[in-house]
């Protein structure tokens, strides 16, 4: 998965890149990154060290060679030309995490976590770079994991994957709330993966345990800021439990949630996924989300005759979920 990630992203991000290289160099680059794109590496091999013959200093050039070796396998000369630009801060973010891929390979635990936190310093707003150094206490079973999955949080929100690993280690501590909003987060911003379904079920599950655990003890545990706010809205529509925690349930605490946090604590905690709700009540979507979002996790066959009945309504909230337009600013960081 991390190489079939890296192929697109040189596909993709690194094209534009080019324009600020001399001709020559943007010549090599751009035949190599046609070979790359069919995965002919041998091929950009070959046209990436010619032009190294010209330009042997080119940190660009070297980097897309490393890559290459990478993808076929060949870690010894991709580290070969990884390390020197490390060593003198000509890497980015994404020679760390293949440098990374390989530690992590070959059981260097000790150089990975000193890889990293050299990563972070250079590239402090780098949500892949805290979330990888998460991922490397978290072997070590090491609570602090969770410190840098919240950096990457702050410093970088959209980048989705910090929230995945803080929604699951937050369900297995037991903070509801958190499981919750991180949870909802991650869903919204990476709609259709693979990991979506399991942390969908894992946010209907925070709700039906955040509303079990009572208002007094949520209360002792949310003693503050967008917690606290959050916690004293969403009790207050407490009696609609009395039937459970379902997606019919859930869509109307939500809603009356939205109106109340509107009417109040947004003014001092502007926050873009409660925006998103209002916007989609106001598009009268609102339904068709709580569905996507819990429906089938609570009940397949329910979720399916809701909608077979509400068919054009669901595919149009489908093809704008798809238009990938949710984005999250910065400084709307809370935790």
């Amino acid at each position: 998965m991390h190489r079939y990630f890296l192929i697109l992203f040189m596909a993709t991000v690194l094209l534009p890149v080019t324009k600020c290289l001399a001709q020559d160099s943007t010549d090599y680059y751009n035949r190599a990154l046609d070979f790359i794109r069919t995965k002919d590496y041998d091929n950009a091999i070959i046209v990436l060290n010619k032009g190294l013959e010209e330009k042997p200093g080119n940190s660009l050039l070297k980097k897309q060679l490393a890559f290459c070796y990478y993808f076929q396998d060949n870690n010894s000369k991709a580290l070969e030309l990884l390390k020197p630009l490390i060593d003198n801060n000509l890497a980015d973010d994404q020679c760390y995490q293949i440098v990374g891929n390989i530690y992590r390979e070959s059981g260097q635990g000790a150089e990975l976590e000193k890889l990293f936190r050299k990563g972070i310093q250079q590239f402090p707003e780098n949500g892949a770079l805290y979330n990888e150094m998460g991922n490397v206490l978290w072997e070590q079973h090491n609570n602090d994991a969770i410190s840098y999955w919240e950096r990457g949080i702050e410093e970088d929100p959209n980048y989705s994957k910090n929230y995945y690993n803080a929604t699951r280690y937050y369900n297995l501590k037991g903070d509801w709330l958190w499981t919750i909003v991180y949870g909802e987060l991650f869903i919204t911003l990476e709609c259709f993966s693979p990991k979506t379904s399991e942390i969908k079920e894992v946010v209907l599950g925070a709700y039906k345990k955040y509303f079990l655990q009572g208002k007094n003890e949520a209360f002792q545990k949310y003693t503050k800021g967008f917690a606290q706010a959050c916690t004293d809205k969403l009790f207050k529509q407490a009696a609609i439990t009395k039937n459970g925690i379902t997606t019919s349930s859930l869509m109307m605490i939500r809603t009356r949630f939205v109106l109340d946090w509107f009417n109040g604590p947004y003014k001092k905690f502007p926050f873009r996924l409660f925006e998103f709700h209002r916007d989609l009540l106001r598009l009268g979507m609102f339904e068709a989300y709580n569905q996507w979002l819990f429906g089938s996790t609570e009940n397949l066959n329910q979720f399916q005759n809701w909608v077979q009945m509400n068919n054009n309504i669901y595919n149009t909230f489908i093809k704008g979920l798809q238009s990938g337009k949710f984005s999250l600013p910065a400084k709307q960081y809370y935790h």
